[in-house]
């Protein structure tokens, strides 16, 4: 592939076609950024939302802050977006914003590695092609790689199984014993939904969450009218949605006694929907709310109270060709088995290689837990920047506004890059460092560290996911680049 010209805009690569590729592919666009390509591993773009297409699939985000600012959706159905919405809602900025040429599918990144002598990041496919651009953007999400357990005999079993991100529609669940594993953000959407069509099923939960009602109800037909009609009332009704949520950020990361409210309205609803002693004893947590995701349905209790759901708290031990046995000696006959385990969200771009400056990988980067200077960069990564990297995840908004956050910071270091032409930026060490204590110590306090096991901590138990503060404060930090964070590097050629 032929050198690129080092005066001209640098050439862009974007891995994932996801909320954070499309977004930041369309703000590049706008930016002027022309020589831009989207790689998809898929055939298909719209990331966790085209992933995950099992029954009852819906966001937890009101649907009108669950999309990009610039391009503001007014007949949403529902308040809170259904896959299919959210889904078609991408494909459409796709067409809106001419993104089409620039995307190929098809292409999952095996590997990235940066040439020093060239300042340059060489791309290697699973296909063994290989693709070079001067910039690298990642927005692989942090959901999209399926967590399965590990249960001895999973190869045993003779029926259907599958992992609720993988569902398999081709399989009629309708009088059919069932067994779904899980009992996370997920199983609560789907598990509704197929109660009533099974014959049977064994709900094996190993701990049980906190569920709180989910404000949700159809749009009426003027009240879309109106959003389209008067912006300011759009813009405004988003900007009520944003308090409201951002109001919720305190509760998490400041006075978790706040949280004991909604506690409160959890077990009034738990006890009100579920008649069964038994049942109510093991579905209330043990835990402090929060320390892991809440969850809001209005079916999951509901659910739980129907007489052919048999709730199972006792671990399970293997997996045998006919079923699922737990520790307890019991034996569970099913005919499926779903896995409702969630996602290996702290293993950040897995599975891709990155390979930096000096040979140094982001594994071994990484060895003590995933740090990221704003979320964003990486100390030895140049002209590697992250999309929803370590420490931007939200429990209280939609992450949607964190991205934007981060396409204005990328964004700008573009134009940063632009005034040295053929340089490489690569955050300080010392700048990184500083940062990830700071970031760290702000979780100290919060609900996330007050002792349950979740998928916010990492093997080592650090929460290397969740942004311990307001969401605005982040938008504040992340307003421009700071040079004096970066260093810039020349080629060595």
């Amino acid at each position: 592939m032929a050198r690129h010209n080092i005066t001209a805009r640098p050439s862009i690569i974007i891995i994932g076609t996801g909320f954070g590729g499309l977004g930041m592919a369309i703000q590049l666009k706008k930016a002027g950024f022309m020589d831009v390509t989207l790689l998809e591993k898929a055939g298909r773009v719209g990331g966790t939302w085209r992933d995950n297409t099992y029954p009852g699939a819906a966001c937890d985000v009101q649907s009108h802050f669950y999309s990009y600012s610039f391009e503001p959706k007014h007949n949403w159905s529902r308040k809170f977006g259904l896959q299919h919405e959210l889904l078609g809602y991408m494909e459409h900025c796709v067409e809106k914003y001419d993104l089409a040429e620039q995307i190929r599918f098809n292409c999952e990144v095996a590997e990235a590695v940066f040439d020093s002598r060239h300042n340059n990041w060489a791309l290697t496919l699973t296909t063994s092609e290989t693709l070079e651009a001067q910039v690298v953007i990642t927005a692989t999400g942090q959901l999209n790689q399926p967590a399965m357990p590990d249960i001895e005999g999973m190869d045993d079993f003779k029926g259907t199984c599958f992992h609720s991100a993988r569902w398999n529609h081709e399989y009629d669940l309708k009088d059919k014993r069932v067994a779904v594993i899980g009992t996370g953000a997920s199983a609560i959407q789907f598990v509704p939904e197929i109660a009533g069509k099974a014959e049977s099923l064994a709900l094996f939960q190993r701990s049980a969450a906190w569920v709180l009602p989910k404000p949700d109800r159809p749009f009426k037909k003027w009240e879309q009218s109106l959003f389209k009609a008067i912006p300011a009332w759009d813009r405004l009704y988003r900007n009520l949605i944003y308090w409201k949520n951002e109001s919720r950020g305190l509760a998490f990361t400041r006075f978790s006694g706040l949280l004991s409210i909604f506690a409160r309205q959890a077990r009034s609803e738990a006890r009100r929907h579920v008649t069964d002693p038994e049942k109510i004893k093991h579905i209330i947590p043990d835990y402090q709310i929060g320390c892991k995701r809440i969850l809001i349905s209005n079916d999951w209790y509901p659910a739980i109270n129907r007489s052919n759901v048999d709730l199972v708290t006792s671990p399970i031990e293997k997996i045998v060709s006919t079923g699922v046995q737990t520790r307890s000696g019991k034996h569970y006959p099913v005919d499926a088995i779903i896995f409702g385990t969630g996602f290996r969200a702290s293993e950040f771009l897995s599975p891709i290689r990155v390979t930096g400056r000096s040979g140094l990988t982001l594994n071994e980067a990484w060895k003590d837990g995933a740090v990221a200077f704003k979320g964003i960069t990486v100390s030895g990564f140049p002209n590697l920047f992250m999309l929803y990297g370590p420490n931007t995840n939200l429990a209280h908004n939609s992450i949607l506004y964190m991205l934007e956050s981060q396409f204005r910071y990328v964004l700008s270091c573009l134009t940063a890059l632009q005034k040295y032409p053929g340089s490489a930026m690569d955050v300080r060490k010392d700048r990184l460092e500083r940062y990830s204590s700071v970031i760290q110590n702000g979780l100290e306090g919060s609900v996330w560290s007050s002792g349950c096991s979740s998928w916010y901590l990492d093997a080592n138990g650090k929460n290397t996911l969740n942004w311990p503060g307001f969401t605005f404060s982040y938008r504040f930090s992340t307003r421009s680049v700071d040079t004096a964070d970066y260093q810039f590097l020349y080629p060595r050629e």
